[in-house]
């Protein structure tokens, strides 16, 4: 029987060693192979790296699966009153995965329906986070040139979605960014550069570049044949450190505004989405944990471990995310983690509620003759009050990030708010207007008509710009060398307001 047994051990020991060194010999074959694989011919079109990088490659086209439709607008009806005369009270959705970014950039009514590289509302600059192609075109042109003229002058070069040359060297698969807005604003902030960064920081900072609060900074200059533009220079406020107040008194002190609201006449700003500069005051981030730990999680695949590219709610996966780190069952977690988000939208809405209403009171005693003098120190409550809300929203998943900050906030823009509205009072009362109510705001048609909106008009010429211009561009790509259109396989066209098209 001893016999039996110490031979039925050694059976087994000898099956371990063979599958760890089954297993050392295929990660080193795969580390072999991918050093010795040519490198990436195309490195700005995300399909060429599916030969050498298949896992890699594979999970990040997951973020196709990332496909569903909300149409804020719909779900929040203030905001086409928070945001009058600004682009987005016209069309705004909670965001995709990454496979949509580009598409849905085309799509939203915000870029308008040009119909030649010339027309349209939008820069180029709009095109910043969107495609690999951007740092294609900035390697080619200049930053400068790629950043004076109008978006719709690169609508046949920028068609490759968010991928790979976004946050790797094609050279050697280095984590790097490829814009210089970030290296800039790391240098205004006084921290360190992305070069000096340690790796585990540089897993956030290739996030950073695109996820953080931006400005367009117009800046002369000349052409190599002496011509004279404009660059609309993305810009990362942070000269005055990295917190919405020193954001805010950054932008107070150039007077610089977004837009001049359409209603209240206020100097507005619009907080993009300040995902980087709020997480690193959260917990998390204090900790150490980059962003990629929670959104791009290391996954093990027989004997390779590899991060999975599949960017998106860590919420989606907790087994990979959150659980390796908190000990609590899953469904515990995502009862802690619901509580921080009823809180955050309680707060939201009452905040929301109260600057549309400040808006559209202090439009009715603009109406009825208050002078410029006697609104401004409302019209500074609510600029204020709106970029904290805004702030606090517009970095997706801020309630999880940093709950604490993206609560005080909440609550700081709602007292602002509140302050505007109390001096309204007596301003309208002084005007003969003391029992005024704004007027109903409750559904997503009825705000739009405040903020002077023609829904239909903006589709009608939309649907035009999709049936003409955006046709020759992919048309245009293909020649050019610039697009696959095998990659475009999946990519929906829908958004809020038409189905499937083309």
């Amino acid at each position: 029987m001893k016999i039996k047994l110490s031979i039925a051990l050694l059976v087994a020991v000898i099956a371990t060693l063979a599958f760890m060194t089954q297993s050392v010999l295929t990660k080193e074959q795969e580390r072999r192979a991918l050093n010795e694989t040519p490198q990436v011919a195309e490195p700005y079109k995300n399909e060429s790296y599916k030969a050498k990088f298949p896992r890699q490659y594979s999970s990040w086209h997951g973020t196709i699966k990332s496909d569903h439709i909300e149409d804020m607008l719909d779900s929040k009806p203030q905001l086409p009153v928070l945001w009058a005369g600004y682009g987005f009270a016209k069309d705004y959705n909670a965001p995709r995965g990454h496979a949509f970014a580009l598409q849905d950039n085309v799509n939203t009514l915000r870029t308008g329906a040009p119909v030649d590289g010339a027309t349209g509302p939008m820069p180029k600059s709009c095109w910043a986070c969107k495609s690999p192609d951007v740092v294609r075109m900035i390697d080619r042109v200049g930053e400068m040139e790629f950043y004076s003229g109008k978006w719709a002058a690169y609508g046949d070069e920028i068609v490759n979605t968010i991928g790979c040359a976004d946050c790797h060297d094609p050279k050697d698969m280095s984590l790097a960014v490829g814009r210089p807005h970030l290296s800039r604003g790391l240098q205004a902030a006084g921290l360190s550069t992305f070069e000096d960064s340690t790796h585990q920081e540089k897993r956030s900072l290739v996030c950073a570049q695109c996820h953080s609060e931006y400005y367009f900074k117009d800046v002369p200059w000349k052409d190599d044949t002496g011509t004279e533009k404009v660059a609309k220079l993305v810009t990362f406020p942070w000269a005055n450190g990295t917190s919405a107040e020193a954001m805010e008194a950054y932008y107070d002190g150039l007077e610089f505004k977004d837009w001049t609201h359409k209603i209240s006449k206020t100097p507005m700003l619009k907080a993009q989405h300040p995902g980087w500069e709020i997480a690193r005051t959260g917990i998390h981030a204090k900790k150490g944990i980059a962003c990629a730990d929670c959104h791009m999680p290391y996954v093990q695949e027989g004997a390779i471990k590899y991060s999975s590219h599949k960017v998106g709610s860590p919420l989606e996966n907790i087994e990979q995310t959150c659980l390796t780190c908190h000990r609590e069952k899953g469904e515990t977690l995502m009862a802690i983690v619901g509580e921080k988000k009823e809180r955050k939208e309680l707060l939201m809405e009452i905040a929301m509620d109260n600057l549309a209403k400040a808006h559209l009171e202090t439009g009715k005693a603009l109406e009825l003759g208050a002078s410029a003098a006697e609104v401004k120190a409302i019209q500074t409550h609510i600029r204020h009050a709106q970029w904290r809300w805004d702030y606090a929203i517009a970095s997706h998943g801020s309630f999880f990030h940093a709950p604490e900050e993206t609560l005080k906030l909440l609550a700081s823009a709602n007292e602002l708010a509140q302050q505007a509205r109390l001096k309204l009072v007596r301003i309208l009362a002084k005007y003969g207007a003391i029992n005024y109510a704004a007027p109903d705001f409750s559904t997503k048609e009825k705000a739009q008509k405040l903020a002077g909106l023609s829904l239909e008009t903006l589709v009608k010429e939309k649907l035009a710009f999709k049936a003409t211009l955006e046709k020759e561009w992919l048309k245009r790509a293909v020649e050019k060398g610039n697009l696959n259109l095998e990659s475009r396989q999946g990519i929906d066209t829908r958004s809020s307001y038409f189905d499937k098209t083309n």
